[in-house]
């Protein structure tokens, strides 16, 4: 057990996570990350497994900023009464 889990305990942390839990939720974490669910069958550490979901999240933080630039210049470019920006406002609701 880790000194870090361990100091956690002692200082009465209710929200103890077993390792089975651990192995569990990274195992979860795992099948959601397209890098990874690909090598599946191969053996992947934990850090690595937290590292690829960060740079996941990142790159999807990424794509809805750029999804949001877009959409701005669309908007700004459409005439707010055309056909194109009705079906715009009703994909946004």
């Amino acid at each position: 057990m880790s000194s870090r889990r361990s100091r956690s305990r002692q200082s009465g942390g209710s929200s103890e996570i077993s390792d089975a839990q651990i192995t569990d939720l990274i195992s979860k974490l795992q099948q959601l990350i397209p890098e990874l669910r690909a090598r599946r069958s191969d053996k992947v550490s934990a850090a690595k497994v937290l590292q690829e979901t960060c740079n996941y999240i990142k790159n999807l933080h990424r794509e809805v900023d750029d999804l949001s630039d877009r959409l701005s210049e669309l908007l700004a470019t459409t005439d707010s009464n055309s056909a194109q920006a009705a079906i715009i406002r009703s994909l946004l609701m």
